[in-house]
């Protein structure tokens, strides 16, 4: 992932570390790059809305680090190998590797739906045995992890900073994990749990089995971006037990490991977090079949990272009409007076982005533009219009929503787009004049045609709103 800066402000990237509970300044271990590992997939079953967001979360901020001018380098690990994998692939009576591969092309497939760049590397967990080995010996050598009964512990009362990063008081803490025979301290995690009947197992010197979920991190992390990297994402689920032992093994091994640690808040559905376990999810695919990619990806992007999201349909169907309305606006554009380029970043967008990445100051800025753009196609205002537009396309490609990228290319032509628009605009007018003039029967005739045509209208404080019913 290159740099390409369309913007020649100075700016300075402030970022919410977890781990410090404070906005930082951004500064990476190498000048002129970006290191980032996220938390990827554990390749279960069909990627829901929970699953997605963490990707597309990550990718702005890539995409962010990106324009301005630096050369990011993004790790979205694939856990392939899991209790629960094993468990739902014997239940389908399916090998496990093939129930693992299936879904990692599950994934990767809503991600480049959704739009998220690719990733510098994906790697798998399966892949990196050796690695955890090493990194286990290293832990064992210093005296912070044993093996016991064919299994590896970290020694979680060895490691002094153990808790910090997510607050975890030692004498409470629970790994949620079986006690295995050997375990030392019911605080301390599983790194190697040895080998059952049928199922899959590695060599080690301890005996075979297979790896703990925290170790696969620890080892994937360093071996792609080095002992120090610059920023670890993930959900905020993940913050214990996951990436707290990813810390304090990586660290116990004498790996400074991550200078930042990021977490995005979770997509909740009827007040509970979305997750399989639950039953409430929601899949990509279900919500692809009524939906365009780009309007779901303008839904999950919208709000700050840090900011939960409860899914309801309606804010689904207002986020598609929002992202619409920029739409619209830059078909207008184009066909008014031909290809738009890419502009220049606003000063507020700028500002918004580097607080922390705030999405929703960011689009607000774009709505405002957008709203601005209008007004000067209705004055005649081409230029105006114009240098409206290419800010625009600037400020939503930074956030993988730019309307006339090849990304959402449909073969529909931007300019029946456009023509739609102002036919809907002029008759809302006309029924708002029918209203003004109380002649309610007039202005519902204009509506119920509207509504004959596929077109929803919606009264609003800010006006009437229309949205193309979904079929």
């Amino acid at each position: 992932m290159g740099g390409r800066p369309y913007h020649s402000c100075v700016s300075t990237l402030q970022l919410y570390d977890t781990a410090t509970r404070s906005q930082r300044e951004f500064h990476p271990v190498r000048s002129g790059t970006a290191s980032i590992y996220v938390c990827g997939a554990t390749v279960q079953g069909i990627p829901h809305l929970g699953h997605v967001r963490s990707g597309l979360n990550f990718d702005v901020l890539a995409r962010w680090l990106a324009h301005g001018g630096s050369d990011v380098f993004l790790v979205r690990n694939v856990t392939d190998i899991d209790d629960k994998i094993l468990a739902k692939a014997a239940a389908a009576g399916r090998p496990w590797w093939e129930w693992a591969a299936t879904h990692e092309r599950a994934f990767e497939s809503a991600y480049t739906t959704l739009g998220c760049l690719p990733p510098s590397i994906a790697p798998r967990a399966t892949g990196h045995v050796t690695q955890m080995v090493e990194l286990m010996q290293r832990l064992i050598d210093a005296g912070q992890a044993y093996p016991a009964a064919g299994d590896v512990y970290f020694s979680v009362g060895s490691f002094p900073g153990y808790g910090e990063l997510s607050g975890q008081k030692l004498d409470e803490v629970q790994q949620g994990e079986r006690t295995g025979d050997g375990k030392r301290d019911p605080r301390d995690f599983t790194l190697w749990k040895g080998a059952k009947p049928g199922e899959p197992s590695w060599p080690t010197p301890w005996g075979p089995g297979r790896p703990g979920w925290h170790l696969e991190c620890s080892a994937m992390a360093t071996t792609y971006l080095g002992p120090e990297f610059d920023i670890h994402g993930g959900g905020v689920d993940l913050v214990f037990p996951h990436h707290e032992n990813e810390r304090a093994q990586s660290n116990a091994a004498g790996d400074p490991f991550a200078r930042y640690w990021l977490h995005n808040a979770w997509v909740t559905l009827a007040g509970e977090k979305m997750a399989k376990s639950l039953g409430n999810v929601v899949s990509i695919p279900t919500l692809l079949a009524t939906h365009r990619a780009v309007e779901l990806r303008y839904y999950l992007v919208a709000p700050h990272y840090r900011s939960h999201i409860e899914f309801s349909a309606a804010a689904l169907t207002e986020a598609a009409a929002a992202y619409r309305r920029i739409e619209a606006f830059v078909g207008r554009v184009v066909q008014r007076t031909g290809a738009v380029p890419l502009g220049v970043l606003c000063a507020e967008f700028v500002a918004a982005m580097d607080d922390d990445l705030g999405t929703p100051a960011a689009l607000a800025s774009v709505h405002n533009i957008v709203r601005e753009g209008n007004g000067a196609l209705d004055a005649g205002d081409d230029r105006a219009a114009r240098g409206a537009a290419t800010a625009v396309r600037a400020m939503t490609d930074v956030l993988g929503l730019d309307p006339l990228a090849d990304t959402w290319a449909t073969g529909k032509d931007t300019r029946y787009e456009a023509a739609l628009d102002v036919v809907v605009e002029q008759l809302l007018e006309d029924r708002q004049r029918a209203r003004t003039a109380r002649d309610f029967a007039a202005a519902d005739a204009l509506r119920d045609s509207l509504l004959a045509a596929g077109i929803a209208v919606e009264d609003t404080p800010d006006g009437p709103q229309w949205t193309i019913k979904e079929m």
